[in-house]
């Protein structure tokens, strides 16, 4: 067992399944036999508000907050949040981001205008290890584009000591039975875009 701790933050807007990523995740790493400690932050989420899960597995996690400058890994259901909590990523560490981009309200509405093109360039400017996926596209293929998570999840899950069965293991008692075959499948395609 590792004894370092591995911390992720997930991040998004409420709707797009960030809780239950992190809810799955913490499970898989729970039942390996680490310990697992897991904090979130829901602003407004049921009005598209953002939304953050601090997870933290390891032989011993003491707190569940991540401090700044220690993620391992970022997962970000799209590109706003990403830059948002790109303080928490550590110099050395990985973001992995949906391609989309959900315009703030303000910028919705013409209250405010940006020119999204500058995240890009932001985030390539200070991230050594950054992964776009078209995850949402992705999602759409498989017919949910609410499965996006769980492309992001296969995804990241190259980069950590679980095997595909674990997640799937943990899915069967998160998700509804109608909706559990697509989010796997949609898992498997996460995994495939690594590759």
């Amino acid at each position: 067992m590792k004894e370092e701790v591995t911390n992720i933050v997930v991040c998004g807007i409420g709707g797009q399944g960030v809780l239950l990523f992190s809810d799955i995740l913490g499970e898989v790493a729970m039942e390996k036999g680490y310990d697992v400690k897991k904090s979130e932050v829901k602003g407004m989420a049921q009005r598209g508000g953002s939304v953050i899960s601090h997870l933290r597995f390891g032989n011993k996690v003491y707190s569940p907050l991540i401090p700044l400058k220690k993620a391992d890994f970022i997962v970000s259901m799209e590109k706003t949040e990403a830059v948002r909590y790109l303080d928490y990523l550590k110099e050395e560490g990985i973001l992995i981001t949906d391609e989309i981009i959900i315009p703030p309200l303000p910028v919705l509405v013409g209250e405010e205008n940006f020119d999204f093109t500058t995240l890009d360039i932001y985030l390539k400017e200070r991230v050594k290890k950054l992964y776009y996926l078209p995850a949402q596209k992705i999602a759409e293929q498989l017919g949910n584009v609410r499965v996006s998570n769980m492309v992001l999840m296969g995804f990241l899950s190259q980069f950590l000591p679980f095997e595909v069965d674990d997640y799937f293991k943990v899915m069967v008692r998160n998700i509804k039975k109608d909706y559990l075959k697509i989010n796997q499948d949609a898992f498997l395609k996460g995994r495939e875009f690594y590759s």
